[in-house]
């Protein structure tokens, strides 16, 4: 059977429901986490000596470090919320079209809040 349907491969054009970018964000955040492992646990390995621990407050101290610190938090509170959203969403909470927006808008707004809340405890 041949069908001759046009086919739209332009990305940019395509307009997703919010529930979609969500679960796309979800992916994009964990791959980032998966690549910060590794600066992870040196910053693991550097902290469990006493000199390395002293050096490692002195270079938190500064604005910039503390800046970058919070830059990489964003994807892990973004990809902890949204992963409970697919938790709730496993169980049937929120599974609905309705609810499935409601949870998206929810994901960003407790992200949002999440960050400025990390920010407050970093400065």
């Amino acid at each position: 059977m041949r069908t001759s349907r046009p086919k739209n491969l332009n990305l940019f054009t395509i307009r997703f429901p919010i529930p979609a970018i969500v679960s796309i964000l979800h992916r994009i955040s964990g791959f980032f986490l998966f690549l910060l492992i590794p600066f992870i646990l040196w910053v693991l390995d550097v902290s469990l000596t006493p000199a390395g621990f002293d050096s490692l407050q002195g270079w938190l101290g500064q604005f910039y470090v503390k800046l970058l610190v919070w830059i990489l938090l964003i994807p892990f509170c973004y990809h902890l919320i949204a992963g409970i959203r697919h938790l709730l969403s496993d169980i049937h909470i929120g599974d609905t079209l309705k609810g499935g927006r409601r949870g998206a808008v929810l994901t960003f707004v407790v992200s949002f809040l999440l960050l400025i809340l990390a920010g407050v405890w970093l400065w």
